[in-house]
């Protein structure tokens, strides 16, 4: 019975791709994007507790962000913990609303994010990379074992191949798109 699964193999390495997406999505451009706000834990009745479980966090307009606050009593907790992010955001408090407006990035500010969204690319290929290494692995035992011949093998070698570039591909162009978008705000 061979191990190898063509199924397995897609899942994770589309799971790299749609992790970069994530990190990428937290990375601030000029525009407001409510992402900028998921690592942003408030700590509130005595826990710390992620932001979009206290509030609501919308864009209204191109360059600010709106957080909702829920219950009255979390504003401040819920101010300090986006201070505390480290964002660059300046909050301005409203009775239960929290407005950030985004303020303009520097050109070496900009610099800097492009620079991590090609590590947070990079990491996502070195995810990749090693997917295809474990799948190569697989398929030499399965050789091995006589579960399957050495032509499928190297069949099968070719197709996780063909995977990796596809996904390495799909990285690049999410990396270039945000990183351009970083760069011609």
């Amino acid at each position: 019975m061979a191990n190898y699964d063509k199924s397995d193999i897609e899942r994770r390495m589309t799971g790299a791709v749609e992790s970069l997406k994530g990190d990428l999505g937290g990375l601030r451009t000029g525009r407001a994007n409510t992402a900028l706000l998921d690592p942003v834990v408030c700590e509130v009745y005595g826990a710390m507790m992620p932001l979009s479980q206290v509030a609501t966090v919308s864009a209204p307009e191109p360059r600010m962000l709106s957080v909702q606050v829920w219950d009255k009593s979390n504003v401040s907790a819920v101010e300090k913990g986006i201070t505390k992010a480290n964002l660059g955001l300046n909050p301005m408090t409203d009775g239960q609303t929290v407005r950030l407006p985004m303020p303009d990035l520097t050109e070496e500010r900009r610099k800097e994010l492009a620079k991590l969204a090609g590590t947070y690319a990079e990491n996502s290929k070195i995810a990749i990379r090693n997917v295809r290494r474990d799948a190569m692995e697989t398929l030499k035992a399965d050789e091995k074992a006589k579960d399957i011949s050495e032509d499928e093998r190297k069949k099968l070698e070719d197709e996780v191949q063909k995977l990796t570039d596809k996904y390495v591909a799909d990285t690049d162009q999410v990396a270039t798109k945000k990183e351009q978008e970083i760069l011609t705000q």
